[in-house]
């Protein structure tokens, strides 16, 4: 679980690239791996026997084949440790790792979205990282994944969150693109102006009706704060949610989402599945590391801008993920080594780029920011301008996971079909959350 509150301007200077050398005074409580360096080619810390460590993680193509990389270098580095990789696309990730877990059988290193982590740490299902250095890591970016004081999951970069467009579509339809600060007025103004112009089958968005991380930014564009309070308590303002929602609903009238049965196909990132790449919409959301990845699919047809706001920012700054140990895990020493190499390693920095977001080794990130591409830059350009006033991120209560994964899905999916009202979608919420508080 997650929360976001407006940035104090001290603040915006701690997260910023160009101040990240600020930080360095974080926690330098953590020991060092026997036998592993801090940075550089770290050893493992058990001596040579061979070890084989299971890996699991998701992303896009591109995360996949700079992750492969990185192994493969670690492999090199250190000959005894060799990896059995997990990867996939966001879609089932969850569901089959819990499964794997439960089954006391889960990945010696698991990738974890921020979101999850208090409920895994408190689940007693993660191995503390004591040995893993974090000195060069912001401590706000650390607070997530802490439980009582020790560290169970570490962070692996800082985005922000905005929107994705098809600028190359935008553009043969003669519609100026937005800019950065543009409202959400503007961005429903935008849905209108739209209509009659686009093709058949193409559509200005998804549905997203019930979608639990674009309401957030709207409920928080208003000013409501948070969805669910960090005491674990029900907040979703119910004059925004019918807002929001009646202005699906009104897109959905007249065409401007996907049918029901289109939205619900879409899968992100991939060539075939994803409405974007597609053609099928022209905006969705979008986490600044990950336009890389759009842009490897389709070259120069896509560019970012901050999502909308209304009295406050709606986009907000997060860990982009985090890496830990699976307590099951047989090889805890030599997985917490790899992840100390993983974060704070240059040379792997430089392999692994923005694919997880800008780096959180404060050195690392500065290396890799003089050497960017100009691909790279324009997911900078959106960290840099959601960092003005934007949201940021800090742990929440556990225990939610369930209603944002599965009970907004099964409300938003029944709005989508037109099978319950926008009071019957809040009245629906606010009964479930009753099950979690």
């Amino acid at each position: 679980m997650f929360k976001w509150k407006r940035l104090l301007t001290a603040l915006v200077a701690v997260t910023l690239v160009g101040s990240l050398a600020a930080c360095g005074g974080g926690n330098n409580n953590a020991a060092e791996p026997t036998g592993a360096k801090s940075e550089g080619n770290a050893a493992t810390g058990s001596g040579n026997e061979p070890v084989k460590l299971r890996i699991m993680w998701w992303g896009s193509q591109e995360r996949h084949e700079a992750t492969l990389a990185a192994l493969d270098l670690y492999t090199k580095n250190n000959p005894n440790i060799t990896f059995e990789p997990e990867y996939s696309g966001m879609d089932g990730y969850l569901d089959k790792l819990s499964t794997q877990a439960a089954a006391k059988n889960a990945p010696d290193i698991v990738q974890l979205d921020p979101g999850w982590a208090p409920d895994w740490a408190n689940r007693k299902q993660l191995a503390p990282l004591d040995a893993v250095d974090v000195s060069k890591i912001d401590p706000k970016l650390l607070a997530g994944g802490q439980l009582d004081g020790t560290q169970y999951a570490v962070p692996l970069g800082s985005v922000a969150f905005g929107m994705i467009y098809d600028k190359a579509a935008l553009d043969k339809l003669g519609v100026k693109n937005p800019e950065n600060g543009w409202t959400w007025d503007d961005f429903f103004a935008l849905a209108k102006e739209l209509k009659g112009k686009l093709p058949n089958g193409q559509y200005f968005t998804k549905d997203f009706a019930a979608n639990y991380f674009m309401y957030s930014a709207y409920q928080y564009s208003k000013g409501k704060g948070m969805v669910i309070t960090e005491d674990g308590k029900f907040n979703i303002d119910e004059t925004s949610f019918l807002e929001w929602t009646k202005h699906f609903e009104e897109l959905r009238k007249e065409g401007l989402v996907p049918p029901a049965d289109v939205n619900s196909s879409d899968k992100e990132f991939d060539p075939q599945m994803d409405l974007m790449v597609a053609g099928k919409i022209l905006f969705r959301y979008s986490f600044s590391n990950n336009y890389s990845a759009w842009d490897s699919i389709k070259k120069g047809a896509y560019a970012l801008v901050t999502m909308p706001r209304a009295e406050e920012a709606g986009g907000w700054l997060k860990p982009s993920m985090y890496l830990s140990v699976s307590d099951n895990s047989e090889h805890k020493a030599e997985a917490e080594a790899f992840i100390n190499w993983f974060v704070n390693d240059p040379e792997v920095a430089q392999i692994l780029k923005t694919s997880r977001g800008l780096p959180v080794n404060k050195d690392n990130a500065t290396a890799l920011e003089s050497s960017m591409s100009d691909v790279d830059k324009v997911g900078m350009g959106l960290l840099r301008a959601t960092e003005i006033d934007g949201q940021t991120w800090t742990a929440g209560a556990g225990g939610w996971t369930n209603y944002i994964d599965k009970d907004f899905p099964l409300v938003h999916d029944q709005l989508s079909f037109n099978k319950i009202t926008p009071e019957e979608a809040y009245k629906q919420l606010k009964e479930a959350a009753a099950a979690y508080e």
